[in-house]
């Protein structure tokens, strides 16, 4: 059945449709939701029924405009968890959604396309944002004139290897504290705040491939203690393998001193300030064109 003898199917009036969805997080692993009443399979995906999963009517438009639409679930053991929500394990991900004749699966049409958005959960289940492709026309293009540098540790346009001798490390768990404090006992030779800013990546465990971002790095009578700015859940157990890297505050003189990667700063660090705009000249001070600092 084409196209136009799906739709033909749809204008009689009596059809046997439903709607499937699925949901393709970054770690690989793919989840098939439906709103028929038996398990469907198709595209080497399982959808599967009493789910709990249902979308509100999607609204598609054309032109740039954004597409949106929202997905409301129950929370189960079986496909989405609160503790996957909690870990991010679902934010960004890929979602298809068709409209299938779930008499014969491969009579179907594609109605969405995008990924997940805000994801919010309460009472045993979730209700996340749905966003269409056109979404990543809605975010800011171009440079931003400011002081500090604007590329991210490690990425395309800082080129510096968070991953070289010196600028990260690797150790067990030895006590977390509500997946947002973390104790080791001291190791290597990194000066307390080294690791500021920078990322704690968990290698093993249930939680791994979990990414926290370090708000304080302090050491306390031999142990090194880093406070996460966000929790990474229940899921980090005692003993999990983690590995730190190295953060970046972002300024001139760390990209120059803790770095040595200058040659690849992002921001502008002579743009005039607040202060020099408000300036004025008077007699008591040279007005030469020169610095006013004194």
């Amino acid at each position: 059945m084409g196209a136009a003898e799906f739709h033909a199917h749809l204008k009689t009036g009596a059809t046997t449709v439903c709607r499937c969805w699925a949901v393709s997080r970054r770690d690989g692993r793919v989840f098939g939701f439906t709103d028929h009443d038996l398990d469907l399979e198709f595209g080497g995906i399982s959808f599967r029924a009493r789910t709990g999963l249902s979308a509100s009517a999607l609204q598609q438009t054309t032109g740039l405009a954004v597409d949106n639409a929202e997905a409301v679930g129950a929370l189960s053991d079986a496909a989405v968890t609160e503790e996957d929500l909690v870990a991010g394990r679902f934010d960004g991900a890929a979602v298809e959604a068709w409209l299938v004749n779930w008499v014969r699966v491969e009579d179907r049409i594609l109605q969405f396309r995008g990924s997940l958005g805000e994801i919010s959960h309460a009472g045993g289940s979730f209700r996340a944002e749905l966003r269409g492709l056109t979404e990543a026309l809605n975010q800011p293009q171009g440079r931003v004139f400011q002081r500090d540098c604007q590329a991210a540790l490690g990425d395309r346009k800082c080129g510096f290897d968070v991953m070289r001798e010196g600028y990260s490390a690797e150790a067990p768990v030895d006590e977390v504290e509500g997946g947002q404090t973390f104790r080791f006992a001291a190791f290597g030779d990194f000066a307390e705040g080294w690791f500021d800013h920078g990322r704690l990546v968990v290698l093993s465990g249930a939680a791994v491939g979990l990414v926290g971002v370090v708000k304080s790095d302090r050491l306390s009578a031999g142990v090194r203690i880093l406070d996460l700015w966000q929790a990474l859940g229940p899921g980090i157990r005692t003993g999990d393998l983690v590995r730190f890297e190295a953060g970046c505050d972002r300024r001139l003189d760390t990209c120059r001193v803790k770095f040595c990667n200058i040659k690849n700063f992002r921001g502008f660090p002579h743009v005039p300030g607040e202060d020099w705009l408000g300036a004025y000249p008077t007699s008591a001070t040279r007005n030469d064109g020169g610095s006013l600092a004194k």
